[in-house]
Formats: structure tokens, C-alpha cells, sequence
């Protein structure tokens, strides 16, 4: 099972310069679209639980709290699977170990459909949790086997645009099919998209350039070649990615406050449908593509490479954002929408930006996947929590009066927006190295 899992051996480089350089640039074109589209497939078998906590607590089958465990299996998992998994992205074949993850991930969204029993759904969770650590690692791994150094930040920020992509899928596409079908169909429908995603990888990701018979991308300049487990263990080392860790951690709370809770939020605390719900949620989303295709750009163009600037300015979005959309007024629709635009271009690039460039950036090349599982195992602990801590405050705050539900969401508001502005000033403790 694990030579299934190693990487492939490398081929005898063959060709002309101009022939080598012809198969490079197509090849480096299916890698990208690949990883993008396919990681963006991902978060469609990740997020489908997220369109339908609504429902499911409108017809009795589960409360507030059990969702909200149920959602963190799925986190701490998934953070365990991110730091394993992100070491051995650095030594897989990134084809086999990415669409082999999307497939099952796809397979227990089908098996979600198809049972209400709390048990049986937080343990399908949970094993799609580890499914799901196996899509971001390959993915940055491929991006620094395939792209030049001074490319890497602005394809990073074009690949991240897969988390929106997702997101804007499953909030749109999803929600509508189960708005009319049942929150049943939300699971089913994301199993399908998954297995169209898992078999795109598996066709057009390719594993590196030499398993094509092409030069290295990215060579050291005194040719020697060093062991990957050691700048791993060099990654572990580095009190800066740690900090960074921190800093994604409490980034992710507020990030997964908004994409777990936001359509709960908005039905029950400002009385939107559904479908209305999903699609506010859905805009921080389109426009979150936006956020995190610019990220890597305006970094390498108008800071130099340097990412601390542009991660404190959109980290004091966040916090904007969300005080916007939790203190904001009820029933006004525009306000919503700005909140959610705004909180979509920051999210976007924050997720680029402390959610693992940075911690790239600072990381050997051959040790990216190390850097990455780090950030991941802290960030999706952390929203792990957040789940927990969210359901059990939205639930513990939730009053029936003459069988009319009543919440009181401040000590959510403080909890989110805490974590936010948390974030911000451990990013600024890394000012000097990134």
C-alpha cells in the first residue's frame, strides 16, 4: 500500500532545449488548473454539513451542540492528518495521494446521506477529516516542484482562490439542491462533484518534472543536495513558523466562525431564508477569489516579496468585517453584503498569507509540505474548537417562549471577534522575518 503512495522514480531527461521547454509549459498549465480545481472540489466534500445545520435542527434530528461536535471531528482530524500528512506530501506521488484522498472524501459525503444517527455521522465526519488532510500538501508541494522561486508567490495566491471556489459551490450550488431536494441531497451532491474532482487529479497532476523526463525547476546554486527529513526537522525548529501557527489558528476561528455558523446566523439571528442565508455567506466567497488571487501579486509586485504589510492590513479588515456583521443592524441587506465582501477579500488573503506562504516563504523548498502541515494542525485544531465552543455558546444562549426560539449571540460576538484581533497581533510579532 505505501509504494502505492511513493514517489515515482525519476526518468532519464531526454529531448532538446526547445522540446523540453514545449512539454514543461503544458504540463506546469494542467499541474495548476489541477491542483486548483481539484483542491476547490475538496472543500465541496468538506463544507456540505455546513449548508445544512438548519434543517437538520428544524426537523429534530440533532441540536445545536451535537452539530457542533460533529463538525469538530471533522477539524481535529483533519489537523492531525494536515502535520502528517504535510511530511509526506514532501516524499509522495502528490497524483495518487491527492485524488486517492477527494475519492474517499466523496464516498463518505454519499454514506451522509444516507443515515441521521449522531453516532454513525460524527465517525463519518471524522474519517472524512483525515480524507481532506490529504488535499492541500500535494497541492503546494506540486506548486514548488513545478513553479520557479520567483513565481511561487503569485501562483500561490492564484491556487489558494480553490478554497473560494469551493465555497462559492457549495453555498450556491449546494444549498439550492438541498433547499429542494432535502439536506439529504446536500451530501449527495457534493459526493458527485467530489468523484468528477478526483478523477481530474488523477489525470492531469502530474508529479514532477523529472517523472516527466524534464530538468528540475528549482536547483540549488552550489548544486548539493541536501536531506529532506532534516530541513523538516529544521521547519520544527523555526519559532517563527510557530508563531505563524498561532497566528493562523486564531485566524481560522474566525474564519470557520463565519463559514460553519454564518447561514445559522443569519436565519436565526436576522431571519433570512435559507437559500438567503447561503447566499450572503456565498458572496464572501466570489469575492473571497478575489482577495487571494490578488494576495500573492500585490505582495510580490508592491511590497518586494515581503508579506507582513499586506497581512496587517487585511488582517484589520477581518476584524472590520466581522464586527460589521455581528454588531450591524438586523434586516439590512446591504449592510450584510458589505459585511461579507469585506470579510471575503480579507479571509481570501489572509489564508494565502498566514495560512502558509509566509511559513513557506521562510521554509526550505524541499521542506514546504513540513511547513504547511504545521500551520494546518494548529489552524483546523483551533476551528476544531471553534465548533465546539460555538455550538455549545449558540445553544446555551437559546431560549423557547410560546414555542418561539429566541438567541442571544454576545458572547459569540465577543468569541469571534477576539480570535480575529488575536491574529493580528501575532502576525506582527514575525514583522522582522517575513
Amino acid at each position: 500500500m505505501f509504494e502505492y503512495f511513493k514517489e515515482p522514480a525519476k526518468k532519464t531527461i531526454v529531448g532538446t532545449t526547445e522540446e523540453q521547454d514545449t512539454l514543461y509549459k503544458k504540463l506546469k498549465r494542467q499541474v495548476f488548473i489541477s491542483a486548483t480545481l481539484g483542491y476547490g472540489l475538496y472543500y465541496v466534500c468538506r463544507l456540505s454539513l455546513n449548508v445544512v445545520k438548519k434543517p437538520i435542527v428544524d426537523s429534530g434530528l440533532l441540536t445545536e451542540s451535537e452539530l457542533g461536535i460533529i463538525g469538530s471531528a471533522l477539524f481535529f482530524s483533519y489537523a492531525i492528518g494536515k502535520l502528517t500528512n504535510g511530511f509526506l506530501a514532501d516524499h509522495s506521488n502528490i497524483r495518487r495521494f491527492m485524488s486517492t484522498g477527494l475519492f474517499i472524501s466523496a464516498l463518505i459525503n454519499l454514506m451522509m446521506g444516507f443515515t441521521s444517527s449522531f453516532l454513525f455521522l460524527a465517525i463519518f465526519w471524522g474519517v472524512n477529516g483525515w480524507m481532506q488532510s490529504m488535499g492541500a500538501a500535494p497541492s503546494v508541494v506540486s506548486l514548488s516542484r513545478w513553479f520557479k522561486d520567483k513565481e511561487r508567490g503569485s501562483f500561490y495566491g492564484f491556487w489558494s482562490t480553490s478554497h473560494n471556489i469551493g465555497e462559492a459551490l457549495t453555498y450556491i450550488f449546494t444549498a439550492i439542491i438541498a433547499s429542494y431536494f432535502g439536506w439529504q441531497w446536500g451530501f449527495r451532491a457534493a459526493a458527485i462533484i467530489g468523484i468528477v474532482g478526483a478523477l481530474i487529479i488523477s489525470v492531469f497532476l502530474h508529479n514532477s518534472p523529472e517523472s516527466k523526463g524534464l530538468p528540475p525547476v528549482n536547483v540549488r546554486p552550489d548544486g548539493k543536495k541536501t536531506n529532506t527529513w532534516q530541513l523538516q526537522k529544521g521547519v520544527i525548529k523555526n519559532p517563527y513558523i510557530w508563531l505563524l501557527a498561532f497566528a493562523s489558528a486564531f485566524m481560522y476561528i474566525s474564519r470557520y466562525a463565519v463559514n460553519s455558523w454564518g447561514p445559522y446566523y443569519f436565519e436565526a439571528a436576522k431571519g433570512y431564508s435559507l437559500t438567503e442565508a447561503n447566499t450572503l455567506v456565498s458572496i464572501s466567497a466570489v469575492f473571497g477569489i478575489v482577495g487571494t488571487a490578488m494576495s500573492g501579486f500585490v505582495s510580490d509586485k508592491l511590497f518586494k516579496g515581503r508579506r507582513n504589510m499586506p497581512a496587517f492590513i487585511f488582517g484589520s479588515m477581518n476584524v472590520f468585517a466581522l464586527s460589521l456583521f455581528l454588531l450591524g443592524p438586523q434586516g439590512v441587506w446591504w449592510i450584510d453584503v458589505l459585511s461579507m465582501v469585506i470579510f471575503g477579500l480579507a479571509i481570501g488573503a489572509l489564508i494565502c498569507y498566514v495560512g502558509g506562504l509566509m511559513a513557506v516563504d521562510i521554509a526550505s523548498k524541499q521542506a514546504s509540505g513540513a511547513a504547511l502541515g504545521i500551520i494546518g494542525v494548529m489552524s483546523y485544531a483551533a476551528a476544531g474548537i471553534q465548533d465546539i465552543v460555538s455550538g455549545f455558546l449558540i445553544e446555551g444562549n437559546k431560549t423557547v417562549v410560546n414555542g418561539i426560539t429566541e438567541y442571544d449571540f454576545s458572547q459569540i460576538t465577543i468569541f469571534w471577534i477576539s480570535a480575529a484581533s488575536i491574529s493580528v497581533i501575532l502576525t506582527l510579532l514575525t514583522w522582522k522575518k517575513t
